[in-house]
């Protein structure tokens, strides 16, 4: 069997690069048996046929995996945030940044369209956190060298609202890729999902970013994973504060002699990360409870 590794994932079809040859790959039946998909990003074993066409056989164990968007073994979760047309909202950002704290890699917030606005309401709040934050504006190159250099040598995933410019960013870190981009609506304050799939780049040796369809609203499937009692541990602002309630068991939305909200309320957590964290955490009861 040769190995290699996923690079897109479409209609059923998972496309497999080995060496310098991308093959276009089935599921094998032992993996559709066991309920097993291939994620963009995964290291795979796969049997060849005639015509670069093979199945997958095997996969290779992942550091990490998400459904939504289906990746896996990914170093750090880049979200591409902008404070004018469209507005991200705080919460988008919030829920990825919960998840890579979940999944134990790096957050990383990108503001793009600084060229068409002064404003700056998310940077110095993840940054405050300790989060990397780089401010960019694909249109004029800016904050695009660096934000080249912190992806060197990591395979990020990049997500983010629709229309924020991630196409633009990519073509801006590597204009060799040529990605199709889209215009947002002035009206409505939505861009079009211009990225349908979710796909590998190699931007550099040894670095690699994939592409995510962009999304337009919250979805709570995308972090169903993460328990209710284990989200305030995926805030990473929290951890001084936890452990340090009246009750051990405080879920810090109402309870008495609650540290984090204590800490709301002098500054040292931000209204709006709380805010987030309250949503979140209503958003997994209310999933938990249908459950039952």
């Amino acid at each position: 069997m040769t190995e290699g590794r996923v690079v897109k994932a479409l209609s059923g079809f998972f496309y497999v690069q080995a060496g310098e040859e991308i093959y276009t790959c089935t599921s094998s039946g032992k993996l559709k048996y066991g309920n097993t998909v291939p994620l963009v990003g995964d290291r795979v074993e796969i049997t060849l046929s005639a015509g670069h066409t093979g199945s997958v056989e095997s996969i290779l164990l992942r550091k990490n995996s998400l459904i939504r968007p289906a990746v896996a073994n990914i170093d750090s979760m880049v979200f591409l945030a902008s404070n004018v047309n469209p507005v991200t909202d705080p919460l988008l950002i919030d829920r990825m940044s919960v998840i890579a704290e979940y999944l134990g890699c790096e957050f990383v917030l990108i503001i793009n369209k600084m060229d068409l606005t002064e404003e700056d309401a998310f940077g110095k709040i993840y940054e405050d956190i300790g989060y990397k934050v780089f401010r960019t504006s694909a249109a004029k190159n800016t904050g695009i060298k660096e934000t080249d250099s912190y992806l060197r040598g990591k395979t990020s995933v990049l997500t983010g609202n629709s229309g924020v410019g991630k196409s633009s960013i990519l073509n801006a870190i590597n204009p060799r890729l040529s990605l199709k981009t889209g215009e947002v609506s002035e009206k409505l304050g939505r861009g079009k999902h211009t990225t349908r799939h979710v796909e590998m780049f190699e931007i550099a040796p040894e670095t690699f970013i994939i592409d995510t369809p962009g999304f337009a609203s919250f979805d709570i499937s995308m972090i169903s994973a993460i328990k209710s009692t284990e989200l305030q541990g995926c805030m990473k602002e929290f951890g001084p504060f936890i452990g340090s309630c009246r009750y051990s068991d405080c879920n810090h939305i109402s309870e008495p002699g609650c540290s984090v909200r204590d800490a709301v309320k002098e500054g040292s957590i931000s209204e709006s990360r709380y805010a987030s964290y309250r949503k979140l955490f209503e958003f997994l009861k209310d999933s938990e409870a249908r459950q039952y």
